[in-house]
């Protein structure tokens, strides 16, 4: 049986231009959708399954991320002499050593930014979430990745049905044997032309992943992280 995932990984550091002006005083992580903000979304995913260890790979003009899990000492004494109920602000209360944050200096993709935790994620099994995509089921989406990961080992996608008019647009799988709800990945095609996507599923913000997945990552040059419109295919 797999070790446990403990960590999980949240690349924070863009600059989220595609939601300007919104995001020019503030990090997209922490726009509010109906009460919370998403990172808050992402972090209530991370601990239902059972995660530990926060880790934000952040950048300039992030420290806002890291404060919202800060204790408010003010605001919480402020509620208290009101009488006020502080279990709203339960959620967003770190425990000791839950959270910790690392600097990711240069927007060098997503694959630099998981490497940018190495350290911190050690030789363990680990995830990695993106706040920007907000998923909900029952359980949700990385608890069943998790029970999917202690069932098959290895490296865990998520993966979500969209219309074949629109594969086009994102990163696609290419699939393999299916078992039940477990599908197996023979490759994924980045952005592939409309019409000869080998699948209608396309990866969304999860995933569960080997130790070995930082060092893959190390070992590739910047150049080959940076996004990219063109169709690529990646072996699994």
């Amino acid at each position: 049986m797999p070790n446990r995932v403990r960590k999980a990984v949240f690349p924070v550091a863009g600059l989220g231009t595609r939601l300007l002006p919104a995001t020019k005083t503030i990090p997209k992580e922490m726009i509010t959708v109906v009460d919370r903000p998403l990172i808050q979304y992402a972090v209530d995913e991370a601990r239902e399954a059972g995660i530990e260890q926060l880790i934000f790979v952040t950048g300039r003009g992030k420290s806002a991320l890291v404060d919202y899990f800060d204790h408010a000492f003010e605001l919480e004494a402020t509620m208290g002499a009101k009488n006020k109920s502080l279990e709203v602000l339960e959620p967003s209360n770190a425990r000791f050593g839950e959270v910790v944050s690392v600097r990711q200096q240069q927007p060098l993709g997503l694959g630099h930014a998981v490497w940018c935790a190495r350290d911190i994620v050690g030789d363990e099994p680990f995830a990695v979430l993106l706040p920007d995509e907000l998923m909900y089921g029952e359980p949700g989406c990385l608890k069943q990745m998790v029970a999917a990961y202690e069932q098959v080992g290895g490296n865990v996608v998520a993966a979500l049905e969209v219309p074949e008019s629109e594969t086009h647009k994102y990163g696609v799988v290419d699939p393999g044997a299916t078992d039940g709800r477990l599908t197996e990945i023979r490759g994924l095609v980045e952005k592939p032309p409309q019409g000869s996507a080998p699948s209608n599923r396309r990866l969304p913000g999860a995933t569960s992943s080997s130790p070995r997945s930082c060092t893959r990552s190390m070992r590739r040059r910047p150049a080959q992280e940076a996004r990219s419109s063109s169709p690529t295919r990646w072996p699994s």
